[in-house]
């Protein structure tokens, strides 16, 4: 049996991963103020479990992409995806704050690896002109699972619970992996792929020997975390990252405390802005290929579509300070088109930057850098939320892209790149 067009079945299959990932992560912040309420939590406990979640992530996200170079694409993806879906299916079994604590932290060793593993899936299967896009579309998948999450979790919540909440996502994430190992080899050994399909892009894409799991001696981290290219890009995720998680984790928070949001107004209103999301990384990453093909360097076009998006995130500053929820709302969809118009590229160039096996090495490191930003971001919320307001973290989440669109500019010239 073949599959037309599987290149596009393997990108819809990394959305839906990312969408599995996001919704995983979202569904707690959904509940928190029934599990706060539950378990005797204040707003500071709430953050200190949320960045147990960013800890794991961070120790595991330095770890995940060269597991990931290690294992190859497909052994490593399907680790990954299995142990953050029954993590996030443990969730359903907590009795206190302790037991959510261990199952976020065991969520935060399992979801990193999607990245890497997405990232190297794309840079096996489109070429250079396309992989933003490739980008673009598993990114995207993150901003559904964003908007998903709050509807869903609070249907269930409402219907059956909130342990089942946590079930039903976590069940989803497994029947993912069944369809992946099923259809997921790379292009070269993929028994569906039509063979003049492959003809037809062979040449564009990385060499058959690429997409094998690497060597110990193929992959040294020590040499790429040196390399200017690879802490270039730790150091921007470090102050960018942290801002579509604190949309993530704190939106529904700040709804429901400053908006006076209830469960079922949270679970209709938080989605905007992650459905608004969801189509600038498309758009995005589309934007980037559509200015090479009009003859753009990769580098500037790349840079380009960075700079757009971060040109509007400065929205984000007015949140706290317009006067009706829906207002609100609007400048943190600001915030979710800006960020995916960002990452859509920002999560490209390591494919544009470095050899095939070293790409999950450093988008690993990448995002460790990303975590470790998280993580001191949310202790930070934490504590300025408790004690003054939401108005100085929205201030810090607008310019941080502006802030780090220099730095990509000064630190990483185009002769850094693998084709200009």
């Amino acid at each position: 049996m073949k599959i037309p067009k599987l290149r596009w079945i393997i990108a819809a299959m990394l959305f839906f991963a990312c969408a599995i990932n996001y919704a995983d992560r979202a569904a707690l912040s959904v509940v928190s103020p029934q599990l706060r309420q539950e378990f005797s939590m204040t707003e500071e406990d709430y953050s200190q479990i949320v960045t147990l979640f960013f800890v794991a992530y961070a120790i595991m996200y330095a770890g995940s992409g060269y597991l990931v170079d290690r294992l190859g694409t497909r052994r490593g993806f399907s680790w990954f995806i299995f142990v953050w879906s029954a993590a996030a299916m443990a969730h359903g079994l907590v009795a206190g704050k302790w037991s959510l604590a261990a199952a976020r932290f065991v969520l935060g060793l399992g979801e990193p690896g999607n990245w890497p593993a997405a990232a190297k899936a794309v840079g096996e299967w489109f070429p250079a002109r396309q992989r933003a896009l490739g980008i673009g579309i598993f990114n995207a998948g993150s901003s559904i699972g964003s908007a998903l999450a709050p509807p869903v979790v609070a249907f269930l919540t409402l219907r059956y619970g909130w342990r089942y909440a946590f079930l039903f996502t976590g069940a989803v994430g497994l029947a993912w992996l069944a369809a992946w190992l099923f259809l997921y080899q790379p292009p070269h050994l993929n028994r569906l792929l039509r063979r003049e399909e492959y003809e037809g892009f062979k040449d564009q894409i990385q060499r058959p020997e690429e997409s094998a799991p690497a060597s110990a001696k193929a992959v040294d981290w020590r040499k790429v975390i040196r390399m200017r290219e690879c802490y270039t890009l730790i150091l921007v995720r470090f102050f960018t990252d942290p801002v579509i998680y604190f949309v993530i984790f704190w939106l529904p928070e700040y709804l429901h405390t400053e908006r006076h949001f209830d469960l079922a107004m949270v679970g209709k209103y938080a989605s905007v802005p992650f459905v608004v999301g969801g189509a600038g990384y498309v758009l995005g990453g589309w934007l980037s290929g559509r200015l090479m093909r009009r003859g753009w360097k990769l580098p500037n076009a790349r840079k380009f579509a960075m700079l757009l998006g971060a040109a509007v995130m400065p929205a984000a500053i007015f949140a706290p300070l317009v006067p009706t929820a829906a207002m609100a709302i609007g400048a943190a969809c600001f915030i979710t088109l800006g960020h995916a118009f960002w990452v859509a590229n920002l999560q490209t160039l390591p494919t544009d930057l470095f050899a095939g096996q070293e790409v999950g090495t450093t988008t690993g490191f990448s995002g460790m850098g990303g975590a470790v930003g998280g993580i001191l971001a949310n202790l930070a919320t934490g504590w300025v939320v408790q004690r003054f307001s939401y108005a100085p973290v929205f201030l810090m989440a607008g310019l941080m892209h502006p802030l780090s669109i220099a730095l990509v500019y000064w630190l990483l010239p185009n002769r850094y790149f693998k084709t200009t």
